[in-house]
């Protein structure tokens, strides 16, 4: 793993984290809190283009404004930093590896950060083998709420 790689998948995690934390312990929209992570770092690369070498020019704001997509998840899904962290980095290991393929693709970065927190809710799922998970239990409430609306 190259250097720059592991510094993008720190600022991917801590990305998704700050929008979580703004989101919630700052009291803003979750719209808000993710647009505030991405203007501040197309801001940063944009108003000091020579201060970071071209590689992180091109990629630190799409890693940071396709995480924050991760921050804006609802508290009723998920709470722990644990599981935003994880899935700030999961979502820069897909950023990294499959960019190429949403080329020309609208929505590629949100799918990336969708993918990404799906994957980390369904590890408790997949890791205990028939045992009732949190991540289970959640499901089978958000199944009996529509079901019930019906």
């Amino acid at each position: 793993m190259r250097t720059e790689h592991f510094v993008l998948l720190l600022i991917g995690s801590l990305s998704a984290i700050v929008t979580f934390l703004l989101q919630f312990k700052y009291k803003q929209s979750a719209v808000r809190a993710s647009a505030l992570v991405g203007v501040l770092s197309g801001g940063f690369v944009f108003l000091f283009p020579n201060l970071l070498p071209s590689y992180f020019s091109h990629h630190l704001p799409l890693v940071c404004f396709g995480a924050s997509f991760i921050g804006m998840v609802s508290s009723s899904v998920t709470k722990s930093y644990w599981v935003i962290s994880i899935s700030g980095v999961i979502f820069t290991v897909l950023y990294l590896n499959t960019s190429t393929y949403f080329t020309g693709f609208g929505g590629g970065l949100g799918s990336a950060a969708c993918i990404a927190l799906l994957v980390t809710l369904a590890i408790p799922i997949v890791v205990n083998k028939g045992n009732i998970t949190n991540g289970f239990l959640q499901l089978k409430r958000l199944i009996s709420k529509q079901n019930f609306k019906k």
